[in-house]
């Protein structure tokens, strides 16, 4: 049983986002929040496998409450989906930045979010790795916006900064494999290292990494 939690502080967003997860007989309603704290503390609590997370919320927002779920040790397991009205929101970048595993856009369709849900339960991410790209490269190559290496980028071989900055691009492991003449389990191993290393939570963040060390090629 995956158990979800919903975030946000529209009554309707919520009433219909609880009925599409009662409906599903592999999914259990972990509770709802109106706001990011309420949203920390229960999350806390009934430790869900998937938080549903508006962005834009009173007091503590999406973004604040997410990098608070992802960082407690107790979470680990803990997996957020952000939902957005706009796909090329900058507030999206900054929830990808502290651990989301992906985002959706509010109008998306209900067997899309449902969808999600488990693919992202299973331990998936980037669950529409194209938006998600735009939505990094149009925030994290803007002029303002400086480079931030990682700050263990040093650990990683030549090989492995490579593979990091192709899977900034959104290549698989099976593209990477093709695109650098190897296996795609010695992809895969480049890329499961990389991550190790660099701590990213999941190949999501591992994107978000790449462009915010300047390892994709623009």
């Amino acid at each position: 049983m995956i158990k979800v939690l919903i975030a946000d502080d529209q009554d309707l967003v919520r009433m219909g986002l609880r009925a599409l997860v009662e409906s599903e007989a592999d999914l259990a309603l972990a509770g709802e929040a109106a706001d990011g704290l309420a949203a920390v503390e229960l999350a806390r609590r009934e430790r869900p496998d998937v938080v549903l997370m508006d962005v834009r919320m009173p007091g503590v927002d999406g973004i604040e409450a997410t990098r608070r779920i992802v960082a407690d040790p107790g979470l680990a397991d803990t997996r957020v989906i952000v939902l957005t009205t706009f796909e090329l929101d900058e507030y999206v970048f900054d929830a990808l930045r502290h651990g989301a595993s992906g985002f959706l856009t509010k109008d998306t369709r209900p067997a899309e979010l449902l969808r999600a849900i488990r693919l992202v339960a299973e331990g998936e991410a980037l669950l529409s790795p194209s938006v998600t790209r735009r939505v990094v490269r149009e925030f994290a190559t803007r002029p303002s916006r400086a480079l931030r290496p990682h700050p263990r980028l040093d650990t990683l071989t030549d090989r492995e900064r490579e593979v990091v900055g192709l899977v900034g691009e959104g290549l698989s492991n099976a593209e990477i494999a093709e695109r650098l003449v190897v296996s795609p389990a010695t992809a895969r191993t480049h890329v499961s290292r990389a991550m190790v290393k660099l701590a990213a939570r999941d190949r999501a963040q591992l994107v978000v990494f790449a462009y915010q060390s300047g390892l994709v090629q623009s």
